[in-house]
């Protein structure tokens, strides 16, 4: 794998059976296929393909909208999805034809029939219906970001020429904000253990606009953020009928709070403190003002989604099941990146692919190694054999005298309840402790509750083993004066942590380094 690929925690995703019965439901891809089995005998449409006014309404009432303004859009934009999907096929008149750009806007232009995808709807498969409604999906996205057509309707009323400029829309910008926001939804669904859990609009938004470094927003800040939420608010309201996202609106009381004075109307005193990923999270609120100012999440058929938006554009985003089908040194390697819930299910679905001892062999021997990474790697071993059932015990036992994998299968058959498993030696006690502590070391990079484990950790074996660092310096590892190293910056006392730094001093001549 590049290094330069950006790489995303991994996520569950539903089946694509689940998934595609949710793109079926999803109101405005419902609404699409409804209007394609109607459109059976013909539909004439005008120039672009839109329902005609009769027609529009006839389209109205077989959807059962009421037979308002709103009923009339619904029924328009359910149409344009079945046109731009290819549930509904235009075949161009003759006469429409001959006559090009000439003909007036209500004029017939040729006759709308059901596409060849719309049988896919109920004779193809899963990833048949996916395909379709991403298809569809795509078009959303790109009208969730278009500008206001009102405001491009006065300009071209006016006389005037189309100008961006004037209606401060910037397509690359909005674009890029709606491709962040997701990103951040993505992000926030894989970390977290609740994936129902929605996320207040003003924290989404602040994600991409405060800066990590700010302590405290501007008023400027503020105001863009405020903004950008009420941006949000409008596209969110477009994404949430294809069924990306799950949304709860801002209040309309606080949108003319804003349309009166112009005030900001995101919560007072929003901290810049990140949450996961990154994302600024604002001050606590009682549950019910956090709703006021919108709440979304992504769906399943959401996170399904993104990911395949990612994945076309070159990021790794791993969902959890991708290593079924690889081998234990993939598996290995790829765990120790997983938070804990989701290593554990990606482990749970590798075992059940295999024979538990072909499999205990397996991640045994991929375990093996003096680089850098190899005590990651057995503390992955070790974690997923752990859901291995008594079958595997022959494996484990056939590594008792490896020095590398002895420990590690001692600790197994004690906690499986094993009998006449031999004592381990001092040496591999110690190495299997060294080994361990190399592991946790690079386990808790990036996690300050990592830490403080691990520190407990070290006062623990040094407060039951006296002489620990006279031995300790000794063990043939690659890793023991790293190990030592850290000891002593994570020791408490100081004459303990010095003499740590000590051994890790002989461990350094002794391995002549």
């Amino acid at each position: 794998m590049s290094a330069e690929r950006p790489t995303l925690p991994p996520v569950r995703l539903h089946s694509e059976a689940e998934l595609a019965r949710d793109a079926l439901s999803a109101p405005l891809f419902a609404r699409a296929a409804q209007l394609a089995r109607w459109a059976e005998p013909g539909v004439p449409v005008g120039v672009g393909g839109e329902l005609l006014q009769e027609r529009l309404a006839a389209a109205v009432d077989h959807l059962g909208l009421s037979a308002d303004e709103d009923g009339a859009g619904y029924a328009a934009e359910a149409w344009q999805l079945a046109v731009d999907t290819g549930l509904v096929e235009i075949e161009e008149s003759a006469e429409a034809a001959e006559e090009g750009d000439a003909q007036p806007d209500d004029a017939v232009a040729g006759t709308a029939t059901p596409g060849e995808e719309l049988a896919l709807l109920t004779s193809g498969s899963p990833q048949d219906i996916l395909d379709i409604w991403l298809g569809g999906m795509e078009t959303v996205l790109a009208d969730a970001v278009a500008p206001d057509l009102s405001d491009i309707a006065d300009q071209l009323a006016d006389g005037g020429e189309l100008d961006l400029d004037a209606i401060d829309w910037n397509p690359e910008e909005e674009a890029e904000l709606l491709d962040g926001i997701l990103g951040n939804l993505y992000l926030l669904t894989a970390l977290n253990e609740d994936p129902e859990q929605a996320v207040p609009l003003p924290a989404l938004a602040a994600s991409m606009i405060v800066p990590d470094d700010m302590d405290e927003p501007t008023d400027d800040i503020l105001e863009e953020v405020s903004e950008a939420m009420m941006r949000l608010d409008d596209q969110f309201r477009v994404l949430e009928p294809i069924g990306l996202v799950a949304y709860r609106p801002v209040d309309e009381a606080l949108i003319e709070e804003l349309d009166e004075d112009g005030a900001t109307v995101i919560p007072q005193g929003p901290s810049t403190g990140s949450g996961p990923g990154g994302t600024p999270t604002p001050e606590p609120l009682e549950d019910e003002d956090v709703s006021r100012y919108g709440m979304v999440r992504l769906t399943p058929l959401g996170v399904y989604a993104v990911r395949a938006r990612m994945l076309d554009a070159g990021v790794d985003a791993p969902a959890v099941g991708d290593l079924t089908d690889k081998g234990a040194d993939v598996l290995l390697d790829a765990l120790p990146g997983y938070p804990e819930p989701l290593a554990q299910a990606e482990s749970e679905q590798w075992l059940a692919a295999r024979k538990p001892h072909d499999a205990a062999r397996d991640l045994l021997a991929a375990a093996r190694g003096d680089d850098e990474d190899a005590p990651l790697r057995r503390l992955a071993c070790q974690q997923t054999l752990s859901l291995a059932g008594p079958e595997a015990e022959p494996a484990l036992r056939e590594v008792l005298d490896d020095r590398q994998l002895g420990g590690l299968a001692r600790v197994w058959l004690a906690e499986h309840g094993a009998t006449d498993v031999p004592e381990p030696s001092q040496d591999m006690i110690f190495w299997l402790t060294v080994d361990t502590i190399a592991a946790q070391l690079g386990a808790a990079d990036a996690a300050e509750e990592s830490a403080a484990e691990l520190r407990a950790l070290v006062e623990g074996l040094v407060g039951r083993h006296s002489g620990f660092f006279e031995t300790a310096w000794r063990v043939d590892h690659p890793a023991t004066a790293d190990v030592l190293e850290a000891m002593g910056r994570l020791h408490p006392d100081r004459k303990t942590a010095k003499e740590a730094r000590k051994a890790a001093f002989k461990a350094r001549s002794r391995q002549g380094s």
